[in-house]
């Protein structure tokens, strides 16, 4: 296990190396000039020439690439030229909005679609299964802005319960912030939840043909015992992959969502750095987005390995 473990951490450390690498080679080559775009088109050359040099526009590639990583390894980062503030700070607090946005909306996910799912596995072809799988067409017809616009005009318009948007922070008020992130994680977690009821109903069914799941049934066991005990967690591995997916798609930022909700998370800081060609700040967000999809995923391997050990190389 602590092979497999070593072996997937060097894949890990690769991996973040290439995509570092990326990100910066494909912001590096966008048309435009960033000092002008931040001095105006009146600026004169020197005052552009001067600000290239800060920012280290005028240096080659791979001179900027290697004091990039430099700074990143450093624990400095770059300095955001909207805000006047180190990028890591920036990414911190929007992280800490992102962050229990992604957790909520996966929680309110995974809670509906396990028991959805099993329920529609073990009534296959019955009315509880048709009723599962028509919500779930239904979640995945709906686009999840539009979802989190009927949420708000019915829980903040008409019934008052919610915030229609806006965060208060968590130092000033934590239940008003709790509920500020309750209909957006709602409308994410609802759309999320769709694909997860499906995919563990498909597993399940699949799962409990197999000849072991016929075989505890044959000792007398109860259903409830062979369902939960034998057949969903082998039936849990595929669910997996879809839930890191999904997962890191959420700490991507939700950019849509935050900007439905006006909330201050990771998605819309990266909307409006772009807008404002901030570099240092697309960069490093980008970067970390990637980062936490390429995170998630190793750790959903090593989830893999602790559901099913045949997966192991020593298969311990």
């Amino acid at each position: 296990m602590i092979g497999y473990l070593i072996k997937k951490g060097l894949s890990l450390a690769v991996l973040l190396g290439l995509v570092s690498l990326t990100v910066f080679a494909v912001l590096f080559v966008l048309p435009g000039d960033p000092a002008q775009i931040i001095l105006g088109i009146n600026a004169s050359p020197e005052t552009l020439a001067a600000l290239r040099t800060q920012l280290g526009l005028d240096q080659p590639f791979l001179v900027q690439y290697g004091q990039w990583i430099g700074s990143l390894l450093q624990g400095t980062g770059g300095h955001s030229i909207t805000y006047d503030m180190p990028v890591a700070d920036l990414i911190g607090s929007r992280l800490a909005v992102t962050g229990p946005l992604a957790l909520m909306a996966m929680a309110i996910a995974v809670c509906i679609a396990l028991p959805l799912g099993i329920v529609a596995a073990r009534h296959q072809n019955r009315p509880a299964d048709a009723a599962v799988m028509a919500g779930t067409q239904l979640g995945l017809a709906i686009p999840e802005f539009w979802l989190g616009i009927l949420l708000m005009l019915l829980f903040s318009v008409h019934w008052g319960v919610f915030t229609a948007g806006g965060f208060p922070g968590w130092g000033e008020d934590c239940w008003g912030s709790l509920k500020a992130l309750s209909l957006p994680a709602l409308a994410l977690g609802l759309i999320r939840a769709s694909i997860l009821t499906r995919l563990t109903r498909s597993s399940m069914l699949e799962v409990l043909r197999e000849d072991y799941v016929r075989t505890a049934r044959a000792k007398g066991l109860k259903e409830r015992s062979v369902v939960y005990g034998h057949a969903l967690k082998n039936a849990l591995i595929p669910v997996l992959t879809i839930f890191g997916l999904q997962m890191g798609q959420l700490l991507a930022g939700a950019i849509v969502i935050e900007n439905v909700f006006t909330l201050p998370g990771l998605g819309r800081l990266v909307f409006q750095a772009i807008g404002q060609r901030d570099l240092p700040v697309v960069r490093e967000v980008v970067l970390f987005m990637a980062a936490a999809v390429v995170i998630i995923n190793f750790l959903v391997d090593i989830s893999y390995a602790a559901v099913d050990p045949r997966i192991r190389p020593d298969g311990q």
